[in-house]
């Protein structure tokens, strides 16, 4: 019996992203820039963010990150999975998507070290979806999707061993 192609799931997009703030914020988009080539985005904490604890306020700013799709995004997933000698926990792997963090980006293969950069790190998310998805994100006549739309985790864990030789461990 043939699969069916609306079936399969696909990957959307990689994010890059790295928490900081102050001086740190600057190294860690120019981090995510070398990598990936992009201009990075910052992120603020929304209009009513108040968390005095870790002196989070309105409109600070605490992260950058970065959007990739399409080839970019495979061939940066690749190098990236090189640094975590391309095997994944099945803690890491949620529905829909997967995380993973870099504790140094010297770790990733032919990076070299950056004195103006120091040593830090990074996390990277994967989104993937199936075809359809569209009817939930769009303007006009927007729908709810069932459960059955949804990538499941054994689903992303036999992708990423079919098309990246990704090995996934059990527990934790």
């Amino acid at each position: 019996m043939e699969e069916n192609i609306m079936r399969k799931p696909k990957l959307v997009k990689v994010i890059l992203s790295a928490g900081a703030t102050g001086a740190e914020l600057e190294k860690s988009a120019k981090l995510l820039e070398m990598l990936s080539g992009m201009k990075a985005q910052i992120i603020k904490a929304g209009p009513r963010t108040r968390i005095p604890a870790f002196n989070v306020r309105p409109g600070l700013e605490l992260g950058t990150r970065v959007t990739l799709r399409g080839e970019k995004a495979i061939k940066i997933l690749m190098r990236l999975l090189g640094a975590i000698d391309n095997s994944l926990k099945e803690s890491q792997i949620s529905e829909n998507h997967f995380s993973f963090g870099i504790k140094e980006y010297i770790e990733i293969p032919d990076m070299e070290y950056s004195r103006e950069l120091g040593t830090r790190g990074f996390n990277v998310s994967v989104v993937f979806e199936r075809a359809g998805t569209r009817v939930k994100n769009r303007k006009i006549k927007r729908g709810t999707l069932p459960k059955k739309q949804a990538v499941s985790k054994g689903e992303i864990i036999e992708y990423m061993k079919n098309n990246f030789r990704t090995n996934v461990e059990e527990g934790r």
